[in-house]
């Protein structure tokens, strides 16, 4: 192999070890989305992070976490019971893609929050919420629901809580 064609194959070990986030390498994140856990027990769920920091807040110190050029992704864990809840991403779409459990996602109107349409998906479903239409989740299985969640920008501004929601007036830590 001529001294070229050896550099070429180390730059391409190199940006394909760049690329990958193992799961070894994943920590179940349970305080980023604390300050809700706080208002109660049924909000507690944990974010693993892979592309960027998603929308929970600020993880640029996570070495670990592959930087995002267009969208961010995460695993979230979500245990029997809880509830994801009511919030808005006005920037960007979301997606959920269900790996482990049953999840009931429900969008609510935007005028007034009390009109809602909600599905239950489960191994490999998928639903994508547009921009500006409040979602909240539910694990309504018997074992902890795991999803991937794909937010369509690379730096999402945080969500905002509607009235309806109970995290209405929470602020974070």
């Amino acid at each position: 192999m001529s001294p070229t064609e050896t550099a070429t194959t180390e730059a391409l070990n190199q940006l394909i070890d760049s690329c990958i986030a193992s799961r070894d390498t994943r920590d179940e994140d349970w305080d980023t989305l604390g300050f809700q856990a706080q208002a109660g027990e049924q909000f507690k769920r944990a974010q693993i992070r892979y592309i960027g920091s998603g929308a929970t807040g600020d993880h640029d110190t996570d070495n670990r976490i592959l930087p995002s050029e267009n969208f961010t992704f995460s695993n979230m864990r979500l245990p029997v019971g809880a509830i994801g809840p009511e919030h808005t991403h006005h920037d960007v779409e979301e997606v959920f893609f269900v790996l482990e459990g049953t999840l009931e996602v429900t969008v609510h109107d935007s005028d007034d929050g009390t009109e809602t349409a909600s599905r239950v998906l489960g191994y490999r479903d998928l639903i994508r919420v547009p921009a500006g239409v409040p979602r909240s989740l539910r694990n309504v299985g018997d074992t902890d629901a795991l999803f991937c969640v794909i937010i369509g920008a690379q730096r999402p501004e945080l969500p905002t809580y509607p009235p309806t929601s109970p995290m209405h007036g929470v602020q974070r830590n």
